[in-house]
């Protein structure tokens, strides 16, 4: 029996004995992550940082850790709320019964969560996931190896390991796991590797929940601020480098406005970062792979007749 197995069949022989958790017990587990998010603040933007050979500091904060905080405070003060059975209207012929929505676990949840934001999207998850009084066996991606080990390590110092596992390693880890009966899953990354996780998945008609990549444009109206809307594409086209699921792919301008769209959008950048190459506070490409993927889908607009302009320095 593999280790993914083993973790698996852990909690699984828990769920069978007792799948219920209380309000406080729920509460208690939240809490003892978001202890151990802070305290690993420091060693998690050091692991990003290594794993990125180079990660603004500042965007690990303001998109990793704070998201990751936020979202423990959200769910303890609404947890209440959510767990009280909800009335349902009863049809006439059913009279006098009455009909409610009584809120269960559905038992162990696997999460394989992306590299671009390895904290927030491994851990806010899991928060939902822990809310709902599940046990959860949490994948991280292998492209940050770093951050993965402390998020483990994090994992294991704050919740015991009935309840909640960090399993590392490669793809073949994750493909394993989808193998196994768990009770949800929830993928987020690319979309080939979505297909081979619902794939996998069906064979124990697992229920899936996909968040896949896909393409965001920005449209700009023709009444809009031009000014305005260049920086705030710039801002959210920059922020970690553009790895982000929702970064602007590309900007729709009206036709006789797209000359004067590219200078203001230069000069946006220029103000949000004065420098890009050896600058700190600019995020680097993930790894070689994807920055050969990057240049070549360059290389390959500039052979196909694109104007291609070098903002930054």
């Amino acid at each position: 029996m593999g280790i993914t197995t083993s973790a698996f069949q852990r909690m699984r022989e828990q769920v069978t004995v007792d799948n219920t958790l209380s309000w406080d017990e729920r509460v208690e587990f939240l809490k003892a992550l978001r202890k151990g998010v802070l305290a690993g603040k420091t060693d998690l933007v050091t692991a990003l940082n290594e794993d990125f050979d180079g990660r603004s500091p500042h965007e690990t904060v303001l998109a990793d850790i704070v998201p990751t905080i936020g979202i423990i405070d959200y769910t303890i003060k609404y947890l209440r709320k959510w767990m009280k059975p909800q009335k349902r209207h009863v049809a006439m012929h059913f009279m006098p019964a009455k009909n409610r929505i009584q809120f269960h676990p559905k038992g162990v949840v696997l999460i394989i969560s992306p590299w671009n934001y390895p904290v927030s999207l491994s851990l806010m998850p899991m928060v939902s996931a822990l809310a709902a009084g599940n046990r959860v066996i949490l994948k991280p991606s292998e492209y940050t190896p770093r951050t993965s080990d402390v998020i483990a390590q994090l994992v294991c110092d704050a919740l015991p390991a009935d309840r909640a596992t960090v399993l590392t390693g490669g793809p073949d880890v994750s493909i394993e796991l989808c193998q196994l009966p768990f009770d949800h899953i929830l993928f987020t990354g690319s979309t080939n590797r979505g297909r081979e996780v619902m794939k996998n998945a069906a064979q124990n008609l697992t229920p899936v929940t996909l968040e896949l990549g896909g393409k965001s444009p920005a449209v700009v109206h023709p009444d809009y601020d031009l000014a305005s809307a260049a920086e705030r594409i710039a801002r959210g086209k920059l922020i970690n480098a553009g790895q982000t699921c929702i970064a602007p792919d590309y900007a729709m301008i009206p036709r006789d406005k797209v000359n004067d769209f590219v200078a203001l959008y230069e000069m946006s950048v220029a103000r949000l970062y004065p420098e890009v190459s050896g600058n700190p506070d600019y995020t680097s490409i993930v790894n070689k792979h994807h920055f050969d993927r990057l240049n070549s889908l360059l290389d390959d607009a500039g052979k196909k007749g694109a104007k291609v302009i070098a903002v930054g320095s």
